[in-house]
């Protein structure tokens, strides 16, 4: 799958140990950007009792007269309900078209481009913005795409949340902890024989 999974060795300071945390039913509450909390979060929901420990680090931390190892997978006590739909914001726009110009299929110089231009009565929501690198965005103008000849490989739409997180899991952060691999890929082939 191309994903790098630290090895436990390499831990050296408590900052290097977030803690992937799981919703009541055992999965992420997103995978982009992926749901970790620092380790005093952490310790902190597993000492106020909201958190259930599913694993740990071979990293502890001391006090005068207690060792706590430090949580590796934590999964909430309480559901908490995801939102139907994102908000709309650049992010999740640039998240929803995969980080991918819209126009020419760049990746780089990213910027939002409003389909049919405002001074045509186009408006600034999830089904009139996409996403355009800078040279097309300035390419295409205030035209609509049928003047510029310019018309997106997908035309915008309202993404739900879980379109979201589905396209978020093309983009692995750059640290995942060997105890995440079950919670984050489960899905994906195992082994080839």
């Amino acid at each position: 799958m191309g994903v790098d999974f630290a090895p436990s060795a390499a831990l050296v300071s408590p900052e290097a140990c977030p803690a992937l945390v799981l919703n009541a039913d055992y999965r992420p509450l997103s995978y982009y950007p992926l749901s970790i909390w620092n380790w005093q979060t952490a310790l902190k929901a597993v000492f106020l009792d909201r958190v259930a420990i599913v694993s740990e680090y071979d990293r502890a931390v001391h006090s005068p007269t207690t060792t706590v190892r430090l949580p590796s997978v934590i999964a909430l006590k309480t559901y908490v309900r995801q939102p139907d739909f994102p908000a709309f914001t650049r992010f999740n726009l640039f998240l929803r078209d995969m980080f991918t110009c819209q126009y020419c299929g760049d990746t780089r110089d990213l910027t939002f481009d409003h389909v049919i231009p405002r001074r045509l009565g186009g408006r600034t929501s999830w089904r009139n913005i996409t996403t355009a690198c800078a040279p097309c965005n300035l390419a295409k103008g205030g035209r609509t795409p049928d003047e510029a000849g310019m018309h997106p490989r997908v035309w915008p739409h309202r993404p739900t949340a879980h379109v979201l997180n589905e396209n978020g899991r093309a983009f692995p952060p750059n640290y995942l902890h060997e105890s995440w691999r079950d919670f984050l890929y489960w899905d994906v082939e195992l082994e080839k024989d």
